[in-house]
């Protein structure tokens, strides 16, 4: 993604925290990431995030989404002897559609991108709005997309090592890569 690209999306989201009434310290501004999976569609595939703090205990961040934003299919793994990232989504703005393992629902509310069917396999449809939350064990495979109106979810984890994440989709690149 190149800076341009990146300082838009990063004001557009910055603009739905402060709608939400969420407010970031200069630190955490300058930390805001922009993820694009190194796929080239962030409107379509991608997220945006602020962590608040991660240490070898806890992590708390806000994950914000843009309208029909989709997050990919991934899971956090064991890592260094823990169990994997349990984490809890509490959704602050808008609507999360929240895919997870279980009983694929008939007619999911998520607007698939162009050709990524093939990297989605879980279809269990879990639907937070404002003010719900629900909890993933470690490990879980999981995927999510915000609605129209875009989204923000604060998360609640156990220590957050997102380089270790494990996509369905093996194209992907977690740690982002900004070009001029």
């Amino acid at each position: 993604m190149n800076l341009k690209e990146y300082e838009d999306i990063k004001a557009e989201c910055l603009e739905y925290l402060n709608e939400a009434g969420i407010v970031l310290s200069e630190v955490e501004e300058e930390l805001f990431e922009v993820a694009d999976f190194g796929l080239g569609q962030i409107r379509e595939l991608g997220l945006q995030l602020v962590v608040y703090v991660n240490t070898d205990r806890y992590c708390a961040k806000e994950l914000i989404l843009l309208p029909r934003q989709t997050c990919p299919e991934h899971r956090h793994p064991p890592v260094n002897g823990t169990l994997g990232k349990e984490e809890t989504f509490r959704c602050r703005k808008g609507t999360v559609y929240l895919y997870v393992e279980g009983s694929r629902v008939d007619k999911p509310k998520a607007i698939i991108p162009n050709q990524y069917e093939k990297y989605l396999t879980v279809w269990n449809e879990v639907i937070l709005l404002p003010g719900e939350q629900f909890t993933m064990p470690p490990n879980t495979l999981h995927w999510f997309q915000a609605g129209d109106q875009g989204a923000i979810v604060s998360e609640f984890s156990s220590t957050s090592t997102d380089e270790n994440d494990i996509f369905t989709d093996t194209r992907i690149n977690r740690i982002p890569s900004i070009t001029k």
